[in-house]
């Protein structure tokens, strides 16, 4: 028997059985809610964040190409877009013309060459929409993407984190039951590898696995004579990964190409470019350690 709607809001009255619960749509019910999560997410294989400790790394790039990559190897792939404030995926994805729609099995996720995705960007009346919102109301509108996208079945879910250790990164990572890990991306500079120890220490704090540390923007490959430039220099996250004891993925060097591409919404990961063959050895690691955790 299902609880009355009167009892709805209390944690002792409600059984966890969500699917047949007349109330299910309007319950606050911690428990509950939390049950419907773990419905909507079971038939996910991996979910791993991708993180930084500050904007401006190319996280979003990483995560895209990383999909991609995953994708051209037979994977399913989906994204979720999880800076409310500023989602980038769609444009990296080049479906910035896609709205989302909610279907019998709720909201129906935009589709990139194979590639779900879900943002906020998609459901703004223009490009130029700012989202003017505080944590709560940003919080809501997380929870609502967790709770409500229809993925189907996915091999794996990317979750492109907001920069930073807040709310909204911390909440995430609580709200999606079982994260398989966690990537940080972080550039060669002091400041960005400051910042990157902090989300590598964050996960830590939360028992989410460490997969590694990707340094991006790592040396520049010149597009006239091919000759690598260290604009930056290079070895930092190897060596802050090395220091807190987490994996070293791999480094990504700078491409002009990469750029262009970004712009035109495509990906770099299966072109031709130097660092398409990086990332593929990125990719590898990143599947052999999770295998490794599989084993385990």
């Amino acid at each position: 028997m299902n609880p009355s709607p009167s009892n709805k809001n209390s944690n002792d009255s409600c059984d966890g059985v969500c699917s047949s619960c007349a109330e299910k749509e309007k319950c606050d019910d911690p428990k509950a809610q939390q049950n419907k999560i773990n419905d909507r997410l079971s038939r996910i294989g991996y979910k791993i964040a991708i993180a930084s400790g500050k904007g401006g790394v190319g996280k979003s790039t990483v995560t895209v190409n990383l999909a991609a990559a995953l994708r051209s190897l037979g994977y399913k792939v989906g994204i979720l877009d999880g800076d409310i404030t500023g989602p980038d995926i769609p444009k990296l994805l080049g479906i910035e013309d896609q709205k989302l729609v909610a279907g019998p099995s709720g909201l129906e996720p935009a589709d990139a060459g194979g590639i779900k995705a879900i943002s906020m960007a998609l459901l703004l009346k223009s490009r130029d929409s700012p989202v003017v919102w505080r944590g709560p109301m940003k919080m809501a509108a997380l929870k609502q993407f967790i709770e409500e996208v229809n993925w189907g079945e996915l091999d794996f879910l990317l979750v492109d984190l907001p920069p930073g250790t807040s709310d909204e990164p911390i909440s995430i990572a609580q709200l999606i039951p079982g994260l398989d890990g966690a990537i940080v991306v972080t550039t060669p500079q002091e400041v960005a590898l400051l910042d990157s120890r902090k989300a590598v220490n964050m996960f830590l704090m939360m028992n989410v696995p460490m997969l590694g540390i990707v340094e991006n923007m790592s040396g520049l490959i010149c597009p006239h004579c091919g000759q690598r430039i260290e604009v930056f220099k290079t070895g930092g996250g190897e060596h802050a990964a090395r220091e807190l004891g987490v994996p070293f993925l791999g480094a990504i060097p700078l491409d002009t190409e990469i750029g262009s591409l970004g712009d035109m919404g495509k990906t770099f990961a299966n072109s031709k470019t130097a660092a398409a063959k990086a990332f593929e050895e990125i990719v590898k690691s990143i599947l052999d350690r999770l295998e490794a955790q599989q084993a385990k």
